[in-house]
C-alpha cells in the first residue's frame, strides 16, 4: 500500500476518472467534499496532496487543476511531480531542539527569528546534532572539513566560535553548541 495519499476535494468527476484507473497508480485516492471532514482526514496522513479545481487559501499541500481538459497521463505526471516536491520540501527541514534548520535556504529559524548560515555551519550543526555525544575537533576536521586529523589548524575552533556568536546575537542562546572537555556537543 502506498504512503502517498491524493485527496480529491470537491471535484467529483476527477475522482471518478482516477478511481477507475486507481489500481495502476502509485498513490491512494480519497474523495472529500466537506471542510471539516477534510481537516480530519489530513490529520491521519503524513504524506498527502489535495487536488481541487479552484484555489482554497486555507488548504495546505494543494494542487489546483483548473486548466482542463488535460491528458490523463499528463495529469498523473503532474501529480507525481507534486508529490516529489512535497517530499523534497519535507526532507529539507531538520528540527534540533527548539530550532528548525532549513537545508534549502540555509537558515536557522526559531519563532519569528531567522539566521542565515553557511554550508559549513549547516554541516557542523547537523553533524553535531546527529552525534548525540561530544565530538572532538579532530573528528570535525575529518568529517566536516575533510582535513586529515594530524594537520595543525584552528579552523574548527574558529568556525565554532563564530557560529556560537551568531546564534547568541540572533537568538540570545549561549547554550546551543556547548564545549565539553572532549569536544563540542548539541544537547
Amino acid at each position: 500500500m502506498s504512503s502517498q495519499n491524493l485527496i480529491i476535494y470537491k471535484f467529483t468527476r476527477l475522482y471518478q476518472i482516477l478511481d477507475e484507473i486507481g489500481a495502476d497508480l502509485n498513490f491512494n485516492i480519497e474523495f472529500e467534499d466537506r471542510d471539516d471532514a477534510l481537516n480530519e482526514k489530513v490529520k491521519n496522513f503524513n504524506n498527502y496532496l489535495i487536488i481541487s479545481n479552484k484555489k482554497y487559501s486555507d488548504i495546505p499541500n494543494q494542487f489546483v487543476l483548473d486548466n482542463l481538459p488535460i491528458n490523463v497521463f499528463k495529469l498523473i505526471e503532474k501529480i507525481n511531480i507534486e508529490f516529489l516536491k512535497l517530499q523534497f520540501n519535507s526532507q529539507s527541514e531538520v528540527k534540533i531542539n527548539n530550532y528548525t534548520i532549513d537545508l534549502n535556504s540555509r537558515e536557522m529559524l526559531k519563532k519569528n527569528k531567522k539566521l542565515k548560515l553557511t554550508e559549513k555551519e549547516i554541516n557542523t550543526i547537523t553533524y553535531l546534532s546527529k552525534s548525540g555525544k561530544p565530538v572532538s575537533v579532530g573528528e570535525l576536521q575529518e568529517k566536516v572539513w575533510s582535513y586529515q586529523s594530524d594537520i595543525e589548524t584552528h579552523t574548527v575552533e574558529t568556525h565554532i566560535y563564530r557560529l556560537r556568536k551568531k546564534i547568541l546575537n540572533t537568538f540570545d542562546d549561549n547554550d546551543f553548541i556547548i564545549s565539553e572537555k572532549n569536544g563540542y556537543q548539541i544537547k
